[in-house]
């Protein structure tokens, strides 16, 4: 996967104004738990080259950005979870879940 790291507000704008362009997955990740490095791994392991044209992945430290991780709690109106995907069309949600729960297939169609 071609992740890009969303490490400031600045980025997570860029990122809302993107999804305008083109679906965006957020992946919101904690470093410090097993399941949420099982629910990325599954994600990566899943992910195809061709899927970067589908959906542009972004990536969210939730240790180091816990300021972002609440702001995108705000504006997007889906409470946070971890590990947590978020798949923004247009500037708004059209797809979210947690843990296991996060599902390749939806976030790609």
């Amino acid at each position: 996967m071609n992740w890009t790291n969303i490490e400031s507000e600045q980025i997570w704008q860029e990122v809302k104004k993107e999804s305008h362009e083109q679906k965006v997955l957020i992946f919101k990740h904690s470093t410090r738990c097993p399941i949420s490095a099982s629910a990325l791994s599954k994600l990566e392991k899943n992910w195809q080259e061709v899927d970067n044209e589908k959906v542009k992945p972004y990536f969210l430290d939730l240790i180091a950005y816990r300021n972002l991780s609440r702001l995108i709690e705000q504006e997007s109106n889906v409470r946070h979870e971890s590990p947590q995907a978020i798949v923004l069309e247009k500037g708004e949600v059209v797809y979210h879940n947690s843990h296991m729960s996060i599902d390749y297939q939806d976030i790609i169609t």
